[in-house]
């Protein structure tokens, strides 16, 4: 399947292309940044990290996954057979994006490394699953998925992280006409 764009079709519809001066200029490239504290409170709330790793063939294979955020460090479950801890076996450098959409989009992106933790991993999967449920259904889901397979944790150092909310800028709150 060619992926490639034939864009000498769009000049039997002109209708369609929205001349250039009809389009905003954006003021800038990125919103403004979270602070230290925010980012702190960003990972209690946010519930979905989007694990990314690089694939053999140089594609990036990207996954939904919980996580925990414990001293400075991402805790993370996976199967030991799956396609990240494969990928963290050939190349441990990793990219987590954790985002909350509504109403306005906020994120952090967190460059780093993984390391493969295949010890105390019942007490680790806990940990996380706690956070999304009480303790006591944490340990019955964590006893349920270890019967179907072996599993590991995966801990993500940071080595740089980015931040963005779009909450802040007053620029974007009053074009999406968003009461202040």
């Amino acid at each position: 399947m060619n992926l490639m764009h034939d864009f000498s079709v769009a000049k039997e519809y002109e209708e369609w292309i929205i001349p250039q001066k009809e389009v905003l200029p954006m003021s800038y490239t990125q919103p403004p940044p979270m602070t230290e504290e925010e980012m702190e409170s960003f990972f209690q709330e946010a519930k979905i990290a989007r694990f990314c790793s690089l694939n053999k063939n140089g594609t990036i294979h990207a996954v939904p996954v919980w996580f925990k955020y414990s001293d400075g460090k991402f805790l993370i479950g996976a199967a030991a057979k799956s396609r990240r801890v494969r990928n963290i076996k050939r190349n441990k450098n990793v990219t987590l994006l954790i985002d909350i959409e509504a109403p306005h989009t906020r994120a952090v992106i967190i460059y780093g490394e993984a390391e493969i933790k295949r010890d105390d991993i019942e007490d680790l999967a806990v940990r996380i699953f706690e956070r999304y449920m009480p303790h006591d259904e944490a340990v019955v889901y964590q006893r349920g998925l270890f019967k179907l397979t072996t599993w590991i944790g995966l801990i993500v150092t940071p080595k740089k992280m980015t931040s963005f909310d779009y909450g802040k800028d007053t620029q974007y709150r009053a074009a999406t006409k968003d009461e202040l």
